[in-house]
């Protein structure tokens, strides 16, 4: 830059433009630092996200087919028990609106049609712009004579993975990899559907079993529940079956011998000691797992398999290698030492003790046999000797028996003897042996331990010293089972005669209604006395009951409040029913009940199917008391003709309005929607009609709701929707939806403004002295021949252009410090400089106000 001044004016102007431009590199470096650090290198042109959902949801029922974010259409079918649902859905963008049938809300609680009518729910997602996007749900509500709910489902073993609920398909079962089988047992909601699983028929509340498939494979088991109306609904339940670790042994024995420790799955190291005279050994390993497989020294061998095994020399040690591999391929190794004696002549005892009761005489190793008593009611008594020389073997009543381990021996009855022999054998083979001789007592033990009587209670309640009791029943019950316990398993005992055994029940026929029967229980004690306990059975009269409690129907009610002395209703219900469910139920739970001349159960519901429409359905019900007098009560079904209404009560789109709003009441059929966006790719109308059974066609295809595709840019589309009555007259309401032609943006809303730094003179400092001669900082006076502009803040998706002179500058867009450049060099004198804006359609706005700068690339002033 060429400054004709003086010197020394000259050196301050370079060096103060020096410090200038060192001050705006080390700014921007620090910048460019800071954006680094906080953002990371990337591109950074807005990116437009998918408008959808994250997630949709609904409570109870399940999605068919599952939420996927590109689909936008779903049924749910619905149990008719069911009255409302609550939907949730959220955007897949934080910011984006979600609307529920036009209420702005994430979640909504929807109120269902009727029986067997479809409820359409309209989830429209929408970002700030005007993109959007339409979900529809459809709630399938089954009719009364479609019910293909189950009412439960359990499993065993296992546990289904959420609580059972009839809307919800899909459950999970998690096993333990032993486990080859699983029964399923599922009930019906309605006793007239029907069912299967895997395949095979099953009845309601009827368990059936599945084999599983390998450990790690899944199992999936469909119950298929059909109602009888023939709908179906599938249920499913997946059944992992684990692969296992566990490498175990579950038991571990020794034949002959002993471990020297007791034996633990998790302790792998024992030792057993034998005689002199044992050459070889028998050991057996049981596996915890079935799955499992296990060698004996290196050998294959099956759980519970017994292993023979050659010991060495006397005095030597024979080791015993026992490797247990899991399923998972996971080992174990368990070792047992056999350490043979040397030879040893020792076959004396040092102890003896017995359990109760008391050795006599007292125990001496020379003394071979001893007596104890015992009183009648001991059945068993534990001997537990101990050998002299730790190497000899033992037995006890014939049974091995390890250095001072405790035997239990089972006595003769009461009043006879047993001997127990215990034979004590050396190292070298030589033997002997001891005998205790056992004297039980005789009891005199006559009484009973417990007595109870099915159905029925005792009165008084039971002791055991008190012998009379009475029990009463219904008239309906023909036997009783009675179970007596003796106190003494010595006596014996008969019921009515005839021999029972102690806790056995005994059925007992009972005489007519109104009659008593005796029931004699006499217990005789092992000493031959006897005590007679004695039951009174009283049986109930039969009973001449035949009123109903309760009488309902569904849909629809009775003409009159039901008053079981009032025989005769009438019910009258819309031309679309075409069944009735009538709900009797009897006062005396022994009455019996017909309905139209089939057995009914008291409090179920029996499905009538009805005459056509304009008739009216005769259903009898009959009441038979116990005594067989018999009550009859009618319900008359009054049937409405078919209707002929097919106006609409309501008629909504969405995105847009109607153009004039509907109105039930107006006779128009023709609208028009101006208000749909030019970018709007879809609209969804929903009529609902006046007459619920009437059906509505949407452009030609059923249902209430429907999205409807349409152009992008100006156009018209027609859209016809016609109503059919239940009598087969229709009426077509006729849209036209009208789109504009895209806009184009408004134009920037401040002209640009030339950047501080690229003035002639440095901004921030008052004192005009240090700015070129003539200039001042804020008069776009510059001598940068590209200098940088400020320009309003786009919108997303925006770009702006530099105009300069009215025409496009070639440029740089700094996003960050919102700035346009010139990449060319201006020339100096005066120009005017504008900006516009052009969106994502490529469609640019008006030049926004301007703004007048001078380039002077010799030095202002003068």
């Amino acid at each position: 830059m060429d400054l004709p001044h003086h010197a020394s004016g000259e050196r301050d102007y370079i060096a103060m433009r020096t410090l200038t431009v060192v001050r705006q590199y080390l700014a921007a470096a620090f910048l460019l630092v800071i954006g680094v650090i906080a953002y990371g290198c990337g591109d950074s042109a807005t990116v437009n996200p998918v408008v959808e959902l994250a997630s949709l949801t609904v409570d109870p029922g399940t999605l068919q087919p599952a939420f996927s974010g590109g689909t936008t259409q779903y049924t749910v079918d619905i149990s008719n028990n069911i009255t409302s649902a609550t939907i949730t859905a959220q955007p897949a963008v934080a910011g984006d609106s979600v609307t529920i049938n036009g209420q702005a809300t994430t979640s909504s609680v929807i109120p269902l049609g009727a029986a067997g009518i479809t409820t359409p729910v309209n989830i429209v997602v929408s970002e700030t712009g005007t993109n959007s996007r339409t979900y529809t749900v459809l709630f399938v509500r089954a009719g009364l004579t479609g019910n293909n709910s189950l009412q439960d489902l359990s499993v065993s073993p296992g546990t289904l993975d959420s609580e059972f609920t009839a809307n919800d398909l899909n459950y999970s079962v998690d096993v333990a990899n032993t486990v080859g089988s699983i029964r399923v047992t599922p009930t019906l909601s309605d006793p007239a559907a029907t069912m299967t699983v895997n395949g095979q028929a099953t009845n309601s509340g009827q368990a059936r079993t599945v084999t599983l498939n390998p450990a790690g494979q899944p199992t999936n088991i469909p119950i298929v529940v059909t109602a009888q109306n023939g709908t179906p609904k599938t249920y499913q339940v997946t059944v992992s079956r684990g692969v296992s670790g566990n490498n175990n042994l579950q038991g571990l024995t020794v034949s002959p011998g002993t471990l020297d420790r007791a034996f633990l799955a998790s302790r792998t190291g024992y030792t057993v000691n034998v005689a002199s005279t044992v050459v070889n050994i028998t050991v057996t390993p049981r596996v915890q797992d079935p799955a499992a497989t296990m060698t004996v020294n290196g050998q294959g061998t099956n759980s519970g398999q017994a292993r023979t095994i050659q010991l060495g020399a006397e005095g030597s040690n024979t080791p015993i290698i026992i490797t247990v591999t899991a399923q998972n391929g996971t080992q174990k190794t368990y070792t047992v030492g056999i350490n043979r004696a040397a030879r040893n002549g020792n076959n004396n005892l040092r102890i003896l003790t017995v359990s109760p009761g008391t050795l006599t005489p007292s125990f001496d190793e020379g003394l071979l046999t001893y007596t104890v008593d015992v009183a009648n009611n001991v059945g068993t008594i534990n001997v537990t000797p101990t050998p002299d020389d730790s190497t000899a073997t033992m037995t006890v009543n014939g049974q091995a028996i390890g250095s001072g381990q405790s035997r239990t021996v089972s006595l003769n009855p009461a009043g006879q003897d047993t001997n127990v022999p215990i034979v004590v054998t050396a190292q070298n083979g030589n033997a002997k042996s001891y005998l205790i001789t056992v004297s039980r007592g005789v009891s005199s033990n006559n009484t009973l331990q417990s007595l109870t009587v099915s159905p029925g209670t005792l009165n008084p309640t039971f002791s055991a010293n008190r012998t009379s009791y009475t029990v009463n029943v219904a008239s309906t019950v023909t036997s009783v089972t009675v179970t007596p316990r003796v106190q003494d398993g010595t006596a014996s005992m008969t019921v009515n005669g005839q021999p029972s055994t102690s806790g056995q029940a005994q059925t007992i026929q009972l005489g007519p209604a109104g009659s008593n029967t005796s029931v004699i229980i006499i217990v005789t004690a092992q000493n031959g006395t006897q005590r007679t306990y004695t039951v009174g059975i009283n049986r109930a009269a039969l009973g001449g009951n035949n009123n109903l409690s309760a009488l309902t129907v569904s849909p629809g009610s009775l003409d009159a409040t039901f008053n079981a002395n009032d025989l005769s209703y009438t019910v009258e219900v819309g031309s679309s029913v075409s069944s009735i469910t009538v709900t009797p139920t009897r006062q005396d739970p022994n009455a019996t009940i017909t309905v139209n001349g089939t057995p009914a159960t008291s409090g179920q519901g029996r499905s009538i199917t009805l005459n056509g429409a304009g008739l009216n359905t005769l259903i009898n019900i009959v009441v038979t008391a116990p005594n067989s007098s018999q009550k009859p009560y009618a319900v008359t079904v009054e049937r409405a003709a078919l209707g002929g209404n097919n106006n609409l009560s309501a008629l909504t789109v969405s995105p847009g309005t109607l153009s004039p709003p509907f109105s039930a009441t107006r006779t128009r059929t023709d609208y028009a929607v101006n208000n749909v966006g030019s970018s709007d790719t879809n609209i969804t109308v929903t009529a609902t009609p006046q007459d619920s059974s009437a059906s509505v066609t949407i452009n030609g295809q059923g249902g209430s709701s429907r999205s409807i595709s349409l152009p992008t840019g100006p156009s018209q589309t027609e859209i016809d929707v016609r109503v059919i009555a239940p009598n087969s007259n229709d009426k077509t309401y006729s849209i036209t939806v009208n789109q504009p032609a895209p806009a184009s943006p408004p134009a920037p809303t401040s002209a640009p403004d030339l950047i501080p730094e690229d003035d002639s003179c440095e901004p921030g400092i008052p004192d005009p002295a240090v700015c070129a001669p003539g200039t001042s900082k804020d008069d776009n006076v510059t001598n940068v021949t590209a200098p940088s502009f400020t320009v309003a803040q786009p919108a997303a998706g925006e770009t702006p252009t530099l105009y300069v002179d009215g025409s496009i500058a070639k440029q740089g867009f700094d996003s960050g410090a919102n700035t346009l450049t010139p990449t060319a060099a201006l020339s100096d004198g005066v120009h005017t400089i504008t900006s516009t804006v052009t969106n994502a359609g490529g469609l640019e706005s008006p030049q926004s106000a301007s703004l007048t700068v001078t380039i002077d690339t010799v030095a202002p002033g003068p």
